[in-house]
């Protein structure tokens, strides 16, 4: 079984590209240790493949934190004759746990008391 849960910031903006027609997402996320006497984080490279890349690239920036489900890959290659290993987390399901931006900033007004919200005239019945 290979399966992995992360919950992480990501550490730099998505990167879309495309293989073919299919959109291919890369990004990192930093994901600290929560049993270490010292701040230790771990980072992770997450690949998103289909609508789900679009999806982060889209919606996700640096910063914004996200819940990965999915699997470990490792890849072997060869440069300058120097043998080295990449290791991936190919996300099948990636949640975006960043509470959604404000689009309107206008809406959020300090004169309103709490425990009321405010109401456009479209929405009052007479």
């Amino acid at each position: 079984m290979n399966q992995v849960i992360l919950i992480g910031r990501l550490t730099k903006d998505v990167e879309l590209r495309y293989a073919g027609e299919k959109p291919v997402a890369n990004f990192s996320i930093a994901v600290d240790r929560p049993f270490s006497k010292e701040k230790v984080t771990d980072f992770f490279n997450i690949v998103v493949w289909g609508k789900p890349a679009e999806n982060c690239a889209n919606y996700l920036a640096k910063g914004k934190l996200v819940g990965i489900s999915g699997r470990i890959q490792n890849e072997t290659y060869e440069k300058d004759g120097v043998k080295k290993y990449k290791t991936d987390i190919i996300a099948e399901s990636v949640e975006f746990l960043s509470p959604k931006e404000e689009s309107n900033k206008a809406e959020k007004s300090t004169d309103i008391p709490e425990g009321f919200a405010q109401v456009e005239d479209d929405d009052v019945p007479f």
